[in-house]
């Protein structure tokens, strides 16, 4: 089930530079899930937190289970550049707590996607980004 998006928090409230970061990520989040639902995906879960991080978009095809981490920079290339390893094991931490919580017997695969957002262009999805 889809989540909405949150009012800014209190940190964000007197940082400018915060709040357009914040406004850009939930666009690109927005894109990148109507770009999926487009693609037959049914998102599970969008901005999901957990101790261990947190899940831009969590997705189901059928018996596929993919977990999508958001980038959105000024062109495609940049974002592609910006999964970083260490977001990768946060990524990976934050999927088996998902996981805990909404236990998916039917799901015969999973994956990591990305999905590149940037403006005037469409998304570009990235199935099986990386590997853990």
């Amino acid at each position: 089930m889809a989540k909405r998006a949150e009012p800014l928090a209190p940190r964000l409230q007197k940082n400018p530079e915060k709040q357009v970061a914040f406004r850009l990520g939930i666009s690109a989040e927005s894109r990148a899930a109507a770009y999926l639902v487009a693609k037959g995906f049914r998102i599970l879960s969008r901005r999901w937190r957990s101790p261990y991080g947190e899940l831009d978009i969590v997705a189901r095809r059928r018996q596929l289970l993919v977990f999508v981490e958001v980038k959105a920079r000024n062109t495609l290339d940049a974002a592609a550049e910006s999964v970083l390893p260490r977001q990768r094991a946060r990524i990976a931490a934050a999927a088996e707590a998902w996981l805990a919580t909404y236990p998916q017997p039917n799901v015969l695969d999973m994956r990591f996607d990305a999905m590149l957002v940037a403006p005037g262009k469409v998304p570009r999805h990235i199935p099986a980004a990386f590997e853990l």
